[in-house]
């Protein structure tokens, strides 16, 4: 099976090593990412703040090319090119003579046929069709996680179709079910953890992360699992900082989904890159006997 992809800028740099996982995970559940060609920047929060017609055209062209490329479907990791060419897909839907002025400005038109699907969309499809279950070589037992949405992945600022609950998501823990993980309820799973505004207003950040933290430990989890790379990043290389700040003692790894379920497929940490955390995520699995 082949479905097309689009990685986004983060994939490409920040967390490159969530680009190597989904095509390898992927890969291992018989299933073929083909990234687009010549995709572009999807304007992240960016072009929204700077230009509104910009921000959805940007989006516009790589939807053109997966389906001049033949594709049905798309799949996005990143949360915020998802949300993005989710709401941008819509308004084209919604409005005729926007679609009209771009699709005159782009080689390759769009005409609303491709479904924009989440990383998270995309494996539970794995779950349901059983294709996950029967190649899951070890159980996480005793790994008790909290599933970290963050706030773009099910909220959006425009009316579009949420294929999950949009404040008590369930997708990541229906996957770490499969997996014989624990995944522990809380209120912090679709709380923003400042994203990009680590950037220009760090402190603001910080304290947003604290907060997040502060929840988890206090449920008793042992990890965070994410979808999204700048979630992952921020909780992941600020965790010191934050912990810190807000007299946190615990330290918990942020691992991606699909380094739970490469692991749980018999990939190794090295394969996988998850040794390349800023906070120590391999301790856990070890104790587990994961690897």
């Amino acid at each position: 099976m082949e479905i097309a992809y689009y990685p986004g800028c983060s994939l490409k740099q920040s967390s490159a090593l969530y680009d190597v996982q989904c095509r390898q995970v992927f890969e291992a559940l018989g299933i073929t990412l083909t990234e687009l060609e010549d995709w572009n920047c999807c304007g992240a929060t960016s072009a929204a703040k700077v230009d509104d017609f910009l921000a959805v055209a940007l989006s516009a062209r790589n939807l053109g090319i997966a389906e001049a490329s033949g594709y049905d479907q798309v799949v996005i990791p990143c949360s915020a090119c998802y949300s993005k060419t989710m709401v941008a897909q819509q308004r084209l839907r919604d409005d005729s003579m926007l679609r009209d002025e771009i699709n005159e400005g782009i080689t390759q038109k769009v005409n609303g046929k491709v479904k924009v699907a989440s990383i998270l969309e995309a494996l539970l499809e794995t779950v349901h069709s059983g294709s996950l279950k029967k190649r899951v070589q070890k159980k996480f037992r005793g790994l008790n996680p909290v599933c970290y949405y963050g706030c773009m992945l099910t909220r959006f600022p425009y009316n579009v179709s949420v294929p999950d609950d949009v404040e008590n998501p369930q997708g990541m823990e229906i996957v770490l079910k499969v997996l014989g993980a624990n995944p522990l309820d809380w209120n912090a799973k679709t709380a923003c953890c400042g994203a990009s505004a680590a950037v220009n207003d760090h402190q603001t950040s910080l304290n947003l992360m604290g907060k997040i933290m502060q929840d988890a430990v206090s449920r008793g989890a042992d990890c965070m699992v994410v979808t999204c790379p700048m979630c992952q990043l921020n909780m992941d290389a600020w965790q010191e900082t934050f912990c810190q700040l807000n007299g946190i003692h615990e330290r918990l790894p942020v691992y991606f989904l699909t380094e739970l379920i490469g692991l749980a497929i018999g990939m190794n940490v090295k394969e996988l890159q998850i040794d390349r955390h800023f906070t120590d995520s391999t301790t856990l699995v070890k104790e587990l006997g994961l690897i």
